[in-house]
């Protein structure tokens, strides 16, 4: 495995805590530059990971020993996102990368690889060599925060559980300072957890890390940009925001344009945009032409790893969604909701698309949704003149037969 080394002019401060009831498996890191501490880092973790041996499976649980190196963790900046790296010799290493956005940073993928060419680890392994398990969180939390968890997060993503717990962290630390302020994960406000007993066995009692722990914020906006041959045939810009609920639990996650890979093709008939990145396999929009004059979303399809592991996919190729003449693109700025099934819907923002006969590169004049029609506001007006003219004539006729009255008395 290949190590980064740490970004230019940063010095790596490492420090582990024996004080009172945190044992020497509880990790504390603290990443400084020029202003001061730029990342800090305080937990616990261990790993069961389950290994193929020569008859039967076998199982073993890693504590994360004091004597691990931490070569290529580094700060990050604007530009760089941050990292943690652990090795612990040639047996485990593990990584969480970060990248800031705005006023939030996220956090990506943990990677854990394990060797079982350790014979002492995994006696009796076969395979013997090096594997790997990405852990895809996409999680988001605000800058200037520290974030702490008391409670047990489990990832369960087979072969290995990878329990974490004891948590204080912050990274892209504003001002060289550890912020006071902290943001306090979801399990910490529902329920007291005692520490785990670390031996061969599973830490007890665990909580499950669940996707609302932290609140997501309107996604950023990204341009994907499809040619065929040297000519640009698809332009879409949009942000996306990803909504999932499975099992009755809601899991709400934004689509990062810096991190995400984009492909796609076009056709006369059809064409697609092709999202991924580490938590998404594949996000993919398939156009349509409908009767030679005008283009619609016709299909998506979503495979994808939730914060549990587990993996979610949905198709749906019965969808009628950005109806435009061809020619032109289709534009909406508020936020819209395509709704692919009953357990996936995608929020989209500032979103602009045209994937048929693109002029110089360059969009087309836009439909625009009706949620953005200048039209709208003519709706309460017209509205408002229809029932001042139905209260006018209301009166008037009330006048007139008043007076009819009036005039029947004196003939009288």
């Amino acid at each position: 495995m290949r190590l980064l080394s740490p970004v230019t002019g940063s010095k790596l401060v490492l420090l582990f805590l024996f004080l009172g009831a945190v044992r020497s498996d509880a990790l504390k890191l603290n990443l400084t530059d020029s202003k001061g501490t730029c990342l800090y880092a305080e937990w616990e973790m261990n790993f069961t990971i389950t290994y193929e041996a020569l008859k039967v499976n076998e199982t073993v649980t890693i504590t994360v020993p004091d004597k691990v190196t931490y070569n290529g963790s580094s700060c990050g900046d604007d530009k760089n996102g941050a990292k943690i790296m652990i090795q612990y010799g040639s047996t485990l290493s593990w990584a969480v990368n970060f990248t800031k956005e705005a006023s939030q940073y996220f956090i990506n993928n943990i990677t854990l690889s394990y060797n079982t060419n350790d014979t002492k680890t995994f006696p009796g392994a076969v395979p013997k060599g090096i594997l790997t398990v990405i852990i895809p969180v996409g999680s988001q939390l605000p800058l200037g925060v520290i974030f702490k968890c008391s409670s047990v997060l489990t990832f369960n993503l087979s072969p290995v559980v990878q329990h974490y717990w004891g948590i204080h962290l912050q990274a892209f630390v504003q001002n060289g300072t550890v912020s006071k302020h902290e943001q306090v994960c979801k399990e910490d406000k529902t329920a007291t957890t005692v520490a785990p007993i670390i031996h061969t066995t599973v830490p007890s009692p665990t909580t499950t890390l669940t996707p609302t722990s932290i609140p997501v914020p309107t996604p950023t906006v990204g341009n994907y940009t499809i040619s065929n041959g040297n000519a640009t045939c698809l332009l879409a810009t949009m942000g996306l925001q990803l909504n999932i609920t499975e099992e009755k639990v809601p899991f709400i996650f934004n689509i990062n344009p810096a991190i995400t890979n984009f492909t796609g093709s076009c056709q006369p008939q059809t064409a697609q945009l092709r999202l991924n990145n580490s938590q998404i396999k594949y996000l993919d929009f398939i156009f349509a032409v409908k009767n030679e004059k005008r283009f619609y979303l016709k299909e998506v399809n979503v495979n994808m790893y939730l914060a549990n592991g587990s993996a979610f996919h949905v198709s749906n190729n019965n969808l009628s969604f950005w109806d435009a003449p061809l020619g032109s693109s289709y534009m909406c700025n508020k936020e819209q909701v395509v709704s692919v099934s009953r357990t996936f819907q995608i929020n989209t923002f500032n979103l602009k698309v045209q994937p048929f006969n693109v002029t110089k590169g360059e969009y087309s004049t836009a439909e625009e949704c009706a949620a953005d029609s200048d039209l709208n506001f003519l709706i309460p007006v017209a509205v408002g003149v229809a029932l001042g003219f139905l209260i006018i004539a209301v009166f008037i006729s009330y006048m007139i037969g008043r007076r009819k009255s009036r005039t029947g008395y004196q003939s009288v």
